[in-house]
């Protein structure tokens, strides 16, 4: 539950971005401390996204369902979603329960 109120205040502070263009952006940018994957995106997603979280040693999560995510943060489904403040992604990390590192 805490997870799901973090994410909705990281949102209306401006520190989430959604959407596989825009966390690609974020992600290349060096803009993403934290990126939380859906547990069902799609498989070629999932891959992309590990993979360019690897490559660019960010942290990276498989948390909650498409549909949910999108409603967390106002917006229709989403797959990705990046948090681009350090102290919002450190506590979504622990409010979630660890993190996947690249």
């Amino acid at each position: 539950m805490k997870g799901l109120n973090l994410l909705g205040l990281a949102q209306r502070a401006g520190k989430v971005v959604s959407g596989q263009f825009a966390c690609e952006q974020a992600m290349r940018r060096g803009q993403a401390h934290l990126i939380l994957l859906a547990t069902d995106a799609a498989p070629n997603t999932r891959e992309k996204f590990i993979g360019l979280c690897k490559r660019k040693g960010i942290p990276y999560l498989s948390w909650n369902l498409k549909g949910e995510m999108g409603f967390i943060i106002g917006k229709p489904q989403r797959a990705v979603v990046a948090i681009i403040d350090e102290n919002f992604a450190t506590a979504l990390a622990q409010a979630i329960g660890g993190t996947s590192m690249a």
